[in-house]
């Protein structure tokens, strides 16, 4: 079937491959699939939550180019899906990031003009960097006429956006989803996923993927290298009763996973994704054989080209472990904790 002309770029958001995986635990006698938002426009999952947070407000003529400004905080996806509509539109878009930030994702936010407005000291209670983000935004906001911020991070509209998510990998296997593992950080993925299996009573164990460092389910916060999920704080819209289960990675774990993912499924993926593979390994051993397992990947690994696929980074952080993505027989839970 001939695909669709799409009528701009943003109508590309949503519908992205699900896609099945042999190779990763040939073993496990349940069937694999990834969730594949590295197909949205942008890049990411996070096109869905931009959209769905700023367009009703463009169409409604509440922002307006030449006036209005999008301000939000972002470690980096959600960024560049902002920044794409608001170029798409015309909108000024400020955004608050971190030194965590990648020089890869801060070239690209350049190049779609966003004003980048970096945040260099960390909170003195939480000794991280988003506190310091948020009061840095309220800052922006209160002080520039016509400035909007999302608030991804307590925006009802950001988990709406994925109710559509998990919709599309329900439609796609006939309802039949046993497992899905969803990475968590603002928890809009997590919400949305959530009350679409409750609203149509899918028969789904929802397994939440956090790192440890986060305190999301109730961890202690503590450094971590890898940006895209987990959290310092607990965001106003993040439930941690959603998820039936939870598993924590940790950075080795996620490196692991995403290089298993190349090797085996040719699938460069981001940090994220490999952290969801990673709790996969850790969870195997209770999932009963014949099941439809998913797997949300949530961008791609062309921006971790400087971290998680150069051997040198891993190496500075990790030392030699090139053995734990190389075995016959892959084993992924590489934390002890």
């Amino acid at each position: 079937m001939t695909a669709p002309v799409l009528h701009g770029i943003l109508d590309g958001v949503g519908n992205t491959p699900l896609v099945e995986l042999t190779g990763l635990l040939p073993r496990l006698g349940s069937r694999v699939f990834a969730k594949l938002e590295s197909y949205n426009p942008g890049g990411s999952v996070k096109d869905r939550s931009a959209l769905s947070m700023l367009l009703g407000r463009i169409r409604s003529g509440e922002l307006v180019p030449g006036r209005s400004t999008v301000v939000e905080s972002s470690s980096g996806n959600l960024a560049i899906g902002m920044a794409q509509i608001c170029r798409y539109f015309g909108i000024d878009f400020i955004c608050v990031v971190d030194p965590k930030t990648t020089e890869q994702n801060l070239a690209i936010l350049r190049a779609y003009r966003v004003t980048v407005d970096m945040v260099t000291e960390v909170d003195p209670e939480t000794r991280a960097y988003l506190p310091m983000r948020l009061k840095r935004v309220r800052e922006l906001v209160a002080s520039i006429p016509g400035a909007y911020w999302p608030n991804q991070y307590a925006n009802p509209r950001n988990p709406l956006a994925h109710e559509r998510t998990m919709r599309e990998i329900a439609d796609a296997l006939d309802g039949r989803v046993d497992y899905l593992f969803c990475s968590t950080g603002t928890g809009g993925t997590l919400t949305g996923c959530a009350r679409h299996i409750r609203d149509h009573g899918l028969p789904t164990t929802l397994v939440g993927v956090d790192a440890l460092g986060s305190v999301l389910f109730g961890g202690v916060s503590a450094p971590r290298l890898l940006p895209g999920h987990g959290a310092a704080v607990r965001p106003a819209l993040f439930d941690p009763t959603l998820a039936d289960e939870v598993v924590h990675v940790s950075d080795l774990d996620c490196v692991v996973g995403c290089r298993a993912l190349t090797d085996r499924e040719a699938i460069l993926a981001g940090g994220s994704s490999g952290a969801v593979i990673a709790a996969l390994g850790k969870f195997a051993a209770r999932i009963p054989a014949g099941r439809n397992v998913v797997l949300i990947f949530p961008d791609r690994g062309d921006r971790y080209l400087d971290s998680i696929y150069s051997d040198d980074w891993v190496r500075a952080h990790f030392g030699e472990v090139s053995h734990l993505w190389q075995e016959p027989e892959l084993s992924l839970a590489v934390s002890t904790c």
